[in-house]
This record gives structure tokens, sequence and C-alpha cells, in this order.
């Protein structure tokens, strides 16, 4: 076995989640009298977790206030509709159920919101994670390798022995920053020029590849 542990990003990874976070993005700049974005900016904006998603969105120079308005606003309506149009990724439970049968751990990483987090990994992959977390108080979010850091110790695996999957900038950054491997997935939220030319070395086209890259020598 190449790797006892991998760490999953969650949306653009094995979520597809942007059509929700689109929705519950321009329920909260409508709700505030501000300009909707588009499905493209939403895919654009997010990967820096909800808050720099807002930043991202509302006009340049708003006031801080309202900023945070539009990110409290979003928080309501997310909580409520964050699983109406999100689903996983052709073949992303199969890929899990057949590393957890080879015996290797797996986690999930996220800069979205905590809540987020544990709503969507309960609904759409019950007991398939050894460990799951989001965006919390005192935790650096990605790319900073503190989260990793945390999995790591807590499930007892050296970052030699551990690989980071996601689908962006950040995802790569915090393979690097932690040392641990890192596959990175070209059917998510950027395209696969951007990540080579952000550094990417390894990238998958499907979860069938992820599963070969983690399992065999």
């Amino acid at each position: 076995m190449k790797y006892r542990l991998a760490i999953f990003d969650l949306d653009g990874t094995i979520l597809y989640t942007l059509e929700d976070l689109k929705i519950s993005l321009n329920f909260a700049l409508s709700a505030n009298g501000l300009p909707e974005r588009t499905l493209d900016e939403t895919r654009r904006f997010v990967g820096n977790g909800i808050r720099k998603l807002i930043e991202r969105a509302v006009p340049e120079n708003s006031d801080p206030g309202l900023t945070d308005k539009v990110f409290d606003d979003f928080n309501l309506h997310y909580k409520e509709h964050c699983t109406d149009h999100t689903r996983p990724y052709e073949g992303i439970t199969e890929l899990l159920s057949a590393l957890r049968a080879a015996g290797v751990k797996t986690a999930v990483l996220s800069n979205k919101a905590d809540y987020g987090v544990q709503e969507l990994c309960a609904r759409y992959f019950p007991d398939m994670f050894d460990y799951a977390a989001g965006e919390r108080a005192g935790v650096r979010k990605k790319p900073a390798p503190d989260g990793v850091f945390t999995i790591l110790e807590t499930l007892g695996v050296s970052a030699a022995e551990a690989v980071y999957i996601g689908d962006s900038e950040v995802d790569i950054e915090t393979a690097e920053n932690s040392g641990t491997d890192s596959i990175i997935v070209d059917w998510g939220f950027r395209d696969r020029e951007l990540l080579i030319s952000r550094g990417a070395r390894v990238i998958a086209s499907a979860p069938k590849e992820v599963l070969k890259l983690i399992t065999e020598n």
C-alpha cells in the first residue's frame, strides 16, 4: 500500500456544491440590494472559505458592516439549503468504499464552515470518514497546514504515509505546507491548465485513477 491515509478536500473534489453555493450567495446579495453573481463567478470566488467568498462577491470597497450582513445572511440560508442541489461526483462513493476496504484511513479537510462539512458528510458519506473538519475558530484555514497536522496526529499517521486530494491551488499549497504528497483532480472548480501552472505534479481525471495512485506502490 502506497499510503495509509487519504485526506480529501470537499467542494469540487468529492462533492459538486457549486449550485447551492451560488444560490445562497445570490440570496444574501439580493437581500442586501447588491447585484447577483454568475455560476462561473462563484466558481472563481470559492476555495478560501465562506468569508473570502463573500468578500470577493460584494462590490469593491463595500462597507465592512455590509459585508458582515451578507456573510450572516449567506450562512442562515446555506444552513437550510446546502443539500438542495449538491451531489457526490460520479465514482466517489465507490472510491471511498474501496479505500476503506483496502485498510486506508480517510479524512476530509475543507475551508467550508464546519457545520456544512458535518452536514454534507453525514448525508452523503455516512461512516465513510475517520475524521472530518471544516473551518473552525482558532484553526488557520488551508493552505496553512494546521488542519492536516491535527488529522495526522489524531489518526496516528505520518506525513510521509498520507496523501492530500483536492481540486485547487489551495490544495496544492496545503499539501506542500504539510509535507504530504498530493493528487489534484481536474473535474472540480479549477481547470487543468491553471492547476499545472500552480504546481500540480500528479493530476487525476477520474476517481478510479485516484484509487490506483493511492493503493498501488
